[in-house]
């Protein structure tokens, strides 16, 4: 939990709280549903939720944003981000249901009424109905792009033109992604957050931003 505490200070005190009991919470669910590997509990607060909020250290969700997770698994990075952003609303989605059992539960146990989590294919998503999607290592990104694009609001010319941008795709990733940005026709950003964050897990990290 220091690790949260150290690179995100202003945290409120339920906050603090709400992260707080994510340790004992996934370590239980985890030995009844594996969601995610035995020795990542171990390194939950780095592995699974630092590198969820590293989103919120390139955008600041507005209250009543609507934010799609998609392929979100045992609520990553949706869960730590719906903590973070308490007035933006997340809609966590996967295709496997016991997933999303933990997923509800979790956010039952900790007080989350900002989160919603459905067992559901993103293709089924609402059509413009979000102002962005995160993920974290679901697929390729021109997969994900033609998956998700028809669900999100799409950015206004003229914030274009200026480079400013709002809606889109906040992909955790990480690796070389050379090969897998080779083809692919659409702009887009790559953050490191090695420069975020300064632990070793962090080295080949990266968030993809693409928006629409």
């Amino acid at each position: 939990m220091e690790i949260i505490k150290h690179y995100f200070p202003n945290l409120t005190e339920k906050q603090i709280e709400q992260f707080s009991a994510l340790q004992n919470l996934y370590a239980e669910w985890n030995d009844k549903i594996n969601v995610i590997s035995r020795k990542d509990v171990e390194n939950l607060y780095e592995r699974h939720i630092l590198h969820s909020l590293s989103i919120g250290k390139i955008v600041e969700f507005e209250p009543n944003d609507n934010i799609i997770d998609i392929g979100t698994g045992g609520g990553f990075p949706g869960i730590p981000l719906a903590i973070l952003f308490p007035e933006t609303q997340f809609h966590l989605v996967d295709s496997i249901g016991k997933k999303i059992k933990v997923v509800t539960e979790v956010a039952k146990e900790i007080g989350l009424d900002n989160v919603v989590a459905e067992q559901m294919r993103v293709e089924k998503a609402k059509k413009n109905n979000y102002d962005f999607a995160v993920t974290r290592a679901v697929a390729q990104t021109s997969k994900l792009y033609h998956w998700i694009k028809p669900a999100l609001r799409k950015n206004k010319p003229s914030l274009m033109e200026e480079g400013e941008f709002k809606h889109g795709i906040l992909a955790l990733k990480g690796g070389d992604l050379k090969e897998e940005l080779a083809n692919f026709k659409h702009f887009y950003r790559l953050y490191n957050l090695s420069d975020m964050f300064e632990e070793e897990f962090f080295e080949t990290k990266k968030i993809l931003y693409i928006p629409i």
